[in-house]
């Protein structure tokens, strides 16, 4: 039971008979500690982190919400201790109480300590592992003393260096995973890495009275051979009968406890003990009991689970501190031979052995009750090796076995031959090809090479092509790590390869060579991105418009950045105010592309790309020109005579690959196709000149609104995410360009003829000084106005976002809401223009109204 005075300034901050959070009530189990982070839209939004120890829910604000990436220190504020029963608690907190405003169960689970929870919460320092439907892995919570008053001291919430840790680049978990877990079971979470569906690991059991059945007496053996697995290109048809683990991109290690010492073994029987001597503390202090257990050593790395290169450099540099070992099989405990024990039962053992004394760098090897397919999908786009399967009931033999198989990895696409080695010892013909893919600007890149996959056959027709199309030099652009003595030649020659991955400096690994092409031109190869999603003729869907709140949080999630998607330069700078990459803002895109798709359908489009950031020089592209863009096409030339096809957005897949090719800006024409020839909207452009207040551009707002509706024309709102605001009107496709144009500029001429002391009706600078020009030029044929939920290549990279008009007297500037805090305005979505599409109105009795005499058709 809790101290009543533990929750005394939780009660004293509440008025229980006003607000519906509960009082107090709950079950405390130390056993089986539980923990529950809430959203929560107070005065701003942020995540209430809360952990259950000694009767209460010690909690933290977390203002950014947690993150997988380990980089990631996210600031913890505590907060007064809640009751158990506050886990349970979702709803709305009414206004003018404390912490006003909506709820959810953001994720909920079990918490267990790594180390003694109650001296590490004493001290400031608690270390723990998550089971959550949401929250997985090894996390810690760590006080930053002295920069607060005691108590109030601020926490960091740090995600440590497991399998199950990303890098903020390409997964973040707060905006991929926004609902509530809410009306999810009460039951144990599943444990799975982010990305893999439906994973669990099994809960160890209640300890057995002895050794599990099938177990023998024995002496602890000198030496152990290890049970090897079966490569196989299909999973088996009986999955029932299987359990399927991650395969880590690592080292295969036995370790061998006994009398409190550990000798640590490769799986050729190397003594690798003095090489690790962290790991063989580690085990130590777990105070194994005597035995062989089995598993891997990886190194977690940065932007994948495992990486293998820092796993070798690790030994090479001596610094192996951060190893991690993956347990995974026990052949030998306590005085008994556990071989001939079904697999899930030494299993069984294993997992409440690791997890008696845990330690944070020894780690039970879970499980995945889900089929391997989708399994093996996961864990490619996760970067891992693969995926392990073991029959349930099989025994532990020390040879390679069918009872364990391995699905690996693999991807496929072509590269260009631009040189090749000399045969090695027997073999004739060639040693390896060396690989090369172009780059954007059209130079070819080393990506590797490939010496495997071929026959003999193969190898003298492939001399005899490579000797025709000998070269004096080089056809690589750049490379690092081309061999010494290689022949080369023209790059004229395709050739087909599959691969495990490519490297962090991009090269092929694990290359088989499968046959020429030629089909395909060399010019046209290069490195072939992974997207994991519909193709591009079929576009995302739109989304619905109600509930506008769960329409955005499932549109959201539903187009989110490929884990495996390669983007160029992804750490480069797009915005130095706020320290935007690259690869953030490709993320941003893929986050909103279901809301901004809708405002893209059909127009044709113009971007502003910024290869050096938007402090460098940009570049206004309407035309594809030599750039492709997987997901943009072009357009019938006849939209505009006379110059290169234009383009649209034809499939989410495009704002992804644009954003790759550094576009920060889309815009959008005010007409669609194939009906071009008459536009679909009207945009006004409220554009403040110098010295002109914000205030002073929210009532020039309301005052064009005004006298808009006096004419019977519904106006929308937008934020233009930069000084301005944009005001649009749905128009039934009635008049053409001009005419439109010319009404547009008659609406403008009457505002600044009726307030010149604000509006001026003139562009231009010194026009419009202390005044506001409302631009009415973007309704031209061929003119743009930037898109719904565009950045925009402005410091702080604001963003365009359709707002109620009711909002306005709130918005804080044109650029109100930015790439870094999109995440407050997804529930709302599209919803503040619900009615935009049945508000489509004529213009002719406006014009009528106006005095406004339409000119004559121009054509257009």
């Amino acid at each position: 039971m809790a101290d009543k005075s533990a929750l005394a300034r939780y009660r004293q901050k509440r008025n229980f008979e006003a607000t519906p959070e509960p009082a107090e009530g709950g079950e405390a189990n130390e056993g089986a500690r539980s923990f529950v982070i809430q959203k929560h839209w107070a005065t701003r939004l942020h995540y209430d982190f809360r952990l259950e120890l000694e009767g209460t829910m010690k909690s933290w604000a977390v203002p950014k919400g947690p993150s997988y990436d380990p980089n990631d220190k996210r600031m913890a504020m505590p907060t007064e201790d809640h009751p158990i029963a506050y886990n349970r608690f979702e709803g709305q907190i009414p206004a003018g109480n404390y912490g006003a405003g909506k709820v959810i169960i953001w994720d909920k689970g079990s918490w267990i300590p790594l180390e003694d929870p109650h001296q590490g919460y004493r001290d400031g320092k608690l270390k723990f592992e998550m089971r959550g439907h949401k929250m997985h892995g090894h996390w810690t919570l760590v006080r930053m003393k002295g920069r607060g008053n005691g108590r109030e001291d601020p926490w960091l919430l740090i995600k440590e260096r497991d399998p199950f840790a990303r890098p903020a680049s390409e997964f973040s978990l707060v905006d991929e995973m926004p609902d509530s877990v809410q009306d999810l079971a009460d039951r144990p979470p599943p444990v799975n890495l982010p990305g893999l569906a439906a994973a669990s690991a099994p809960a160890p059991q209640a300890p057995r009275d002895g050794p599990p059945t099938g177990a023998r007496k024995a002496a602890l053996p000198a030496k152990l051979q290890p049970e090897l697995a079966v490569l196989v290109d299909q999973a088996p048809r009986d999955a029932g009968d299987w359990i399927f683990e991650v395969k880590f991109d690592g080292y295969r290690m036995l370790a061998r406890a006994e009398a409190g010492g550990i000798q640590l073994v490769t799986r050729n029987g190397n003594d690798w003990t003095a090489r690790l001597p962290a790991l063989v503390k580690a085990l130590q202090a777990m105070e194994l009991p005597d035995g062989w257990y089995d598993g891997e050593i990886i190194m977690p790395g940065r932007d994948t689970p495992s990486d293998f290169q820092a796993l070798q450099s690790a030994f090479d540099s001596t610094r192996t501190e951060k190893i991690a070992y993956y347990l995974f099989d026990l052949p030998f405990c306590a005085g008994h031979d556990l071989r001939d024990v079904p697999l899930v039962q030494r299993r069984e053992v294993l997992q409440r052995i690791v997890e008696r004394k845990p330690h944070a760098n020894v780690r039970f090897s879970a499980v995945f009750d889900v089929p391997a397919k989708e399994l093996l999908d996961s864990a490619c786009r996760l970067g891992l090796e693969g995926v392990i399967g073991k029959r349930r009931d099989s025994a532990y033999v020390g040879r390679r076995s069918s009872d364990w198989i391995k699905l690996k990895c693999s991807r496929r696409q072509e590269f260009v031959i631009g040189g090749w080695t000399d045969p090695q010892g027997a073999r004739t013909g060639i040693g390896s090809l060396l690989l090369g893919v172009h780059e954007q600007d059209g130079t070819l890149r080393y990506a590797g090479n490939v010496g495997t996959g071929f026959n003999e056959k193969t190898l003298r027709e492939l001399r005899q092509k490579l000797d025709g199309r000998a070269a004096g030099k080089s056809p690589f652009d750049a490379g690092a790590g081309l061999p010494r003595g290689a022949h080369w030649v023209r790059p004229e020659l395709v050739c087909e390869v599959s691969f495990g991955e490519w490297t962090r400096d991009g090269k092929v690994r694990h290359s088989v060579f499968h046959g020429l092409r030629t089909d395909k031109p060399a010019d046209d190869v290069g490195e072939e991105p992974v997207l994991h999603e519909a193709p591009p003729d079929k576009p995302a869907k739109a989304p619905r418009k109600a509930p506008a709140q769960k329409t955005a949080a499932q549109e959201t999630a539903s187009v989110t950045l490929p884990a495996n998607l390669r983007i160029s330069n992804p750490d480069r700078i797009v915005d130095p105010q706020t320290g935007t990459t690259k690869i953030a803002l490709v993320r941003y895109y893929a986050l909103v592309a279901p809301l901004m798709m809708p405002h893209l359908k059909d127009r044709p489009m113009a971007m502003v790309r910024a290869p050096d950031g938007i402090e460098g020089q940009l570049f206004f592209q309407k035309h594809l020109d030599r750039y492709k863009m997987a997901g943009v096409v072009q357009l019938d030339p006849a939209i505009f005579p006379g110059h290169p096809p234009m383009v649209k957005m034809q499939a989410a897949e495009g704002l992804l690959s644009a954003a790759q090719m550094n576009v920060v800006e889309v815009h959008t024409w005010n007409g669609t196709v194939p009906a071009i020839a008459r536009p679909d909207r009207m945009t006004f452009d409220i554009d403040p000149g110098e010295g002109v207040s914000w205030a002073q551009i929210q009532e020039a707002a309301m005052l064009v609104r005004t006298l808009l509706q006096e004419l019977a024309l519904p106006v929308f709102l937008k934020t233009s995410g930069g000084k301005g605001l944009h005001l649009v009107v749905p128009l039934k496709k009635q008049f053409d360009w001009d005419t439109v144009k010319d009404f547009s500029k008659a609406v403008v001429d009457h505002l600044a003829r009726t307030l010149p002391d604000r509006f001026v009706a003139k562009s231009g600078a010194s026009n419009r000084v202390g005044r506001i020009f409302i631009d009415y030029l973007r309704n031209g044929y061929g003119a743009t106005t930037v898109c719904a939920w565009s950045a925009r290549a402005r410091p702080g990279l604001g963003i365009s976002v359709p707002a109620r008009w009711d909002e306005l007297k709130s918005l804080k500037g044109g650029a109100h809401w930015t790439v870094l805090t999109v995440h407050e305005r997804l529930a709302d979505g599209n919803a503040p223009w619900a009615d935009y599409e049945k508000s489509r109105t004529a213009l002719a009795a406006a014009m009528k109204k106006l005095g406004f005499t339409p000119p004559k058709a121009s054509g257009r």
